[in-house]
């Protein structure tokens, strides 16, 4: 993909470049708090905020007040109904329909837990960048690997100030327009991040946790089954919903297996300590083998569906 002309680059922030920052967590969540300040207080950038709240998208500008005290409480939000997505975010944050002008890269993240291999797919904090690649804007997706009993939110500062060189490093690219527009970045800091082991490019690999269902009967409500499938068992549901749907059934997520390549890829070598930077594009091609099968019998298809039995 070639860049188009069309995005405007500016100086907003005086010397400074603009970035805007969204995330798949919420406006409050502290891996995008960490990632807001770690931004402003390095005095490089001028931060545009525009992130998703649980019923709400929630925008904000902010510029020199971040270094008030008070900072989230002083700062207005413009709450617009509707659009819930971080890719959502994105497309309203870049359109000039909101903030006067295009920002110079959109960051997406920090991400509450690691976005490897297959999960890229469906993941709201790496669309939330491609869709400022979609509209030829240079964007990076953060995730920080959460573990439970082993991180805290301090971590999330940290992969913040981990990831600021190659933020900035993309930025300087930018200006020189060297930057490649071809592709867009997805980054994930290890869990360990005050003894990780740099940085290393790495590709997209094919990990994934396999998740399944199971049917289970919640003693809160009376031994009842209720009538939503939902990952988050802690749901609260009315006791009209309780009443008048008792038939229903609730299921529990729960985690089946994994599976894991070997090799450099995002997911292994997140593993290893790394703080893994994978190039990603807009397609996902299937293997060569796939596309030599289906052409040898796409042509087919007629004779086969004429002569199946029915």
């Amino acid at each position: 993909m070639e860049m188009e002309n069309n995005c405007t680059m500016n100086f907003a922030g005086g010397n400074r470049r603009t970035v805007m920052v969204t995330n798949d967590d919420g406006i409050d969540a502290p891996g995008l708090r960490a990632l807001v300040r770690v931004l402003v207080s390095s005095n490089r950038f001028h931060v545009l905020v525009c992130a998703p709240d649980s019923l709400l998208l929630v925008t904000v500008s902010l510029g020199e007040m971040l270094f008030l005290p008070s900072l989230w409480k002083s700062i207005e939000r413009l709450l617009l109904q509707f659009l819930r997505t971080p890719a959502d975010c994105t497309s309203l944050g870049i359109s000039k329909a909101l903030f006067p002008y295009i920002p110079d890269l959109v960051i997406s993240g920090i991400n509450m837990g690691s976005n490897c291999g297959y999960h890229i797919v469906y993941s709201g904090t790496v669309a939330g960048a491609r869709e400022a690649f979609f509209n030829n804007i240079p964007a990076v997706s953060l995730s920080y690997d959460w573990v439970g009993g082993k991180s805290n939110v301090d971590d999330f500062a940290l992969a913040a100030e981990a990831c600021l060189p190659i933020i900035s490093a993309v930025l300087v690219e930018i200006k020189k327009k060297t930057y490649p527009w071809n592709c867009f970045l997805n980054i994930d800091v290890p869990t360990n991040v005050v003894n990780h082991k740099g940085y290393r490019l790495t590709k997209q690999g094919k990990s994934i946790v396999k998740m399944g269902w199971k049917q289970v009967t919640s003693d809160a409500y009376g031994g009842k089954m209720l009538s939503t499938m939902t990952m988050d068992t802690n749901s609260s549901y009315t006791e009209d919903a309780l009443s008048t749907k008792p038939e229903h059934l609730v299921f529990k997520r729960e985690v089946m297996g994994s599976q894991v390549e070997d090799g450099e890829t995002d997911y292994c070598s997140l593993q290893e300590g790394y703080i893994t930077v994978s190039p990603l594009g807009a397609l996902s091609p299937a293997e060569l083998d796939s596309q030599v099968y289906f052409k040898q019998w796409l042509p087919s298809v007629t004779e086969l569906f004429s002569s199946a039995a029915l």
